[in-house]
């Protein structure tokens, strides 16, 4: 045979280019649109309805929409006239609707021809002192003066620290008036404090000019200053929830304009508009962005979300650009189960159309792959394929054969090692070999998930005789059990919160020492057979960093579990309760991704405010679903499988051709380490080796990730280390070095192999027809096309033997996307 190294320039290497353009590309449609009409506004609507002003600063903002005859909704807030039937209030300079006298009055409001009303009423002129945690807090967030980049970095700035984005109201005020014996204020004239000549510029700032003396900023700092510059952090409750308006916003063209309103509920009842110290960004800046005021200007068609962050706390707005969509119209596809419905519900909102559905080779491998991590044999394919059953029947069937097989079993036992840090470097070989053990019986047995999680979480004694004990020998400190739990079975990265508040969601430092207070009275002690026995210990605390307290436990949310069970008992009971609103929808969502390639949360370890469900409404029901089951995985990848949604075609079409997050089309996933290399060995008819595992073990077997052999393949191609339970440990990226690999490395020699499949075809004397066919079925598990068959027929002619065309095509195939990609 030719040397496989030089085949790029031989005679027929453009049929073999050919062939990978066949087996590898999919075809994007485009369309023109239809011309635009200029609508007309035919009736206002204001946000909100009524307005009530409680006290001398209380000041309101309303959003005004038109609604045009084309049935598009528009913001003409920014050229609305508002006017007040009697002088109570006054418009100010920026649009805020500010009190002048009590009582009440009503606002008349103007826009393209159409007007509306709203009610409005002062109920009080008072002028309460200013509120160090209600007004003097968010004005130094919404400044920028306690951002990570500025006083609130870890060291501070120029000596000044304050607190990340404000989480310790306290230490703030200390650092304000405490610190540097007060020289940062001055009560006896508050024009001359440090924290208004810094900011305005009145002596050298390295931050620059923040505000002006003139500012509403710099008269609520100074009024503060005056009153006595003291803190209400012991008395007043920050905010409870925000309201954002409007819930969906009207960006539905690029370059629309959209006023947003924030609005602080507080615990007492209590509302304040709130927009101007809040802080919003965009999720997606190339999609729409969002100004200081909280302006969102779209950008071009795509979903965003709009952030919003005020004391601490968050909110989110999906923003949709639907962009130009004339001439769309929407065609009924069939409903398999929920799943399809909450598709189509976002399909139909976005405009978009699902692509078809997948034709059986490619269900066939699809599926085989997601579920076994194999791909099927030629024989399998055959039988499939010759089966003249309704697709929908065989396909359910495959499922089924699937779900039962001892594949599935070795696919989702290495998930969940690679999940759980099955390592012999934290456990031993014994360990491991012990732990892995246990997963694959739990996974053969489809052990409910709660019951799963909880003998983890619970486990002691010799980790040897009760091997889930080794999972706490993983996670065997405090801070490396809350981060991996809570990443793990929560969705939720708590890491952030081991120094200071989470600085971009709800999770406080001190619940982070409140969870890990539930594993602070694990014990370890040494067994024989170089395990350990795990147990509860009677002492064991955690203290908190800065106060040096004891901490007791406490879950960081939903209702404290009963300390009549040991604490990890405890702990276990709530995890799993079905009330918990992360447990199961973090793994319903996690699962999700596993057969779509990403989250309807994505992150999968990340859920968080700022980090929206694409389509809530789906993940809700899948969650509901997993619940109702009793936590059953099997008959959720059932649902999953059996849907239209996972059955589309990569193939996308004139309406969804720029879709990459609802889930409008397949999208091509390059096969995992161990799934390739499996697949490698499948096609080529060769068998891997390992260092202290038998011959014949495939890659998905291996106990240990440490595991060495294939010429470091399975590192190569992004195998996880097991180190952490994030999944953004195993890489699915295309490098070079991948390339090189894949095209004259190990790779070549298998194909090459004397005991392999083409030296077994060769040796029962077949046609070329045959040769093909069998080519295309163990490389890339379908029939060639006619176009496939009559390139493949020209290598095998164009080689200098039979053999080296059989190899150079079945090589040609391996290193196509077709193979490489789970499509």
């Amino acid at each position: 045979m030719n040397s496989l190294k030089s085949l790029l320039p031989r005679s027929n290497a453009r049929q073999m280019a050919a062939l990978l353009l066949v087996a590898g590309c999919a075809v994007a449609l485009t369309r023109a649109d239809a011309a635009e009409r200029k609508p007309r506004v035919i009736s206002l609507t204001v946000l909100p309805a009524s307005l009530k002003l409680v006290d001398a600063r209380d000041a309101r903002s309303i959003i005004v929409t038109g609604k045009t005859d084309s049935g598009f909704a528009v913001d003409l807030s920014a050229r609305a006239s508002v006017k007040a039937a009697a002088p109570i209030v006054r418009i100010g300079k920026d649009g805020f609707i500010e009190p002048l006298r009590v009582g009440k009055t009503v606002l008349t409001i103007a826009a393209d021809g159409a007007k509306a009303t709203v009610p409005v009423e002062v109920a009080s002129l008072k002028s309460p002192r200013v509120s160090f945690v209600r007004e003097v807090m968010p004005i130094l967030s919404k400044a920028g003066c306690n951002a990570g980049t500025c006083h609130g970095s870890a060291k501070g700035k120029n000596g000044f620290k304050l607190s990340l984005r404000g989480y310790d109201p306290d230490f703030d005020h200390h650092a304000l008036i405490d610190d540097v014996d007060g020289r940062r204020f001055n009560r006896s004239d508050p024009a001359q404090s440090l924290m208004l000549l810094k900011p305005t510029g009145a002596v050298p700032h390295r931050g620059g000019v923040v505000f002006g003396p003139d500012s509403r900023y710099y008269s609520i700092l100074k009024q503060w200053i005056a009153e006595g510059a003291v803190s209400d952090a012991e008395k007043v409750k920050r905010v409870a929830s925000l309201e954002v308006l409007p819930s969906v916003p009207n960006v539905t063209l690029p370059q629309m304009l959209q006023r947003t309103v924030v609005i602080a509920h507080y615990p007492d009842g209590s509302t304040r508009d709130v927009t101007r110290e809040a802080v919003l960004t965009s999720s997606l800046p190339e999609v729409a962005t969002v100004s200081a005021a909280g302006d969102i200007q779209s950008v071009r068609r795509g979903e965003a979300a709009l952030l919003v962050r005020y004391e601490g706390t968050y909110a989110t707005n999906n923003i949709t650009v639907l962009g130009k969509r004339d001439g769309y119209h929407w065609a009924s596809a069939p409903e398999v189960n929920y799943i399809d419905k909450f598709i189509d519900a976002k399909l139909k909102k976005i405009k978009a159309l699902p692509s078809t559905e997948c034709d059986d080779a490619t269900f066939l491998r699809r599926v085989s792959i997601d579920l076994t991590g194999l791909p099927p044999t030629p024989d399998a394919t055959r039988a499939f394929l010759s089966d003249r059953a309704p697709s929908a029947e065989k396909r359910k069937n495959l499922i089924d054969r699937l779900l039962s097989s001892p594949e599935y079993v070795d696919r989702w036992t290495n998930k969940w090692a690679d999940l759980l840090d099955c390592n012999s470097k934290y456990l031993g070989p014994q360990g491991v070999r012990k732990f892995r053990n246990w997963i694959h019986s739990a996974v053969a047995e489809n052990m409910p998930y709660d019951k799963f999680v909880q003998a983890l979480i619970t486990a002691s004694g010799d980790a040897n005789e009760n091997a889930p004990a080794n999972y706490l020998r993983v996670i065997r400190d405090t801070s490396t059990a809350t981060e991996n739990v809570t990443q793990l079975f929560l969705g939720v990265r708590f890491s952030c919160a081991k120094c200071h508040d989470h600085p971009f969601e709800r999770w406080t430092q001190n619940q982070y020492y409140q969870f890990g207070a539930f594993f602070a009275k694990v014990g370890y002690k040494p067994a024989p057979g170089g395990v350990e026995v795990v147990y509860n210990k009677d002492d064991g605390e955690v203290m908190h960093p800065k106060s040096g307290l004891v901490v007791a436990p406490y879950v960081p949310v939903g209702r404290n579990p009963s300390s009549a069970a040991s604490r990890r008992d405890a702990f276990a009971s709530w995890l799993t309760d079905s009330s918990n609103p992360y447990f199961s929808r973090a793994m319903a969502n996690r699962l999700w991704s596993y057969f779509f390639g990403k989250g309807i949360i994505d992150p999968v370890d990340d859920i968080r405010a700022s980090n929206p469900a694409v389509n809530p409404e789906l993940l809700e029901a899948l969650n509901k679903d997993f619940v109702e089951s009793g936590y059953d995985l099997k008959h959720m990848m059932r649902v999953i499988c059996l849907s239209r949604t996972y059955q589309s075609s990569i193939a996308s079409n004139a309406w969804n051709v720029d879709d990459k997050t609802n889930f409008s089309h397949a999208l091509p996933r390059r096969l995992e380490a161990e799934q390739l290399l499996d697949a490698i060995n499948l096609a080529t008819g060769t068998q891997s080796s390992f260092n202290g595992l038998p011959m014949g073990t495939k890659a998905g077997q291996i106990p240990d990730a440490t595991a060495t052999g294939a010429d470091g393949f399975l590192d190569l191609f992004g195998r996880p280390s097991r180190d952490t339970p994030c999944e953004c440990e195993r890489s699915s990226s295309v490098s070079l070095g991948q390339a090189m690999a894949l095209i004259n490395g190990p790779t070549t020699d298998t194909i090459s192999n004397k005991q392999g499949r083409i030296a077994k075809l060769m040796a029962t004397n077949p046609t070329d027809d045959k040769i093909v066919e069998e080519i295309f079925l163990s490389a890339l598990c379908r029939m060639p096309s006619e176009r496939e068959k009559k390139a493949g027929l020209d290598t095998l002619k164009s080689a200098a033997t039979k053999s080296d065309g059989a190899q150079d095509l079945l090589w040609a195939l391996v290193n196509s996307p077709a193979f490489l990609f789970n499509r």
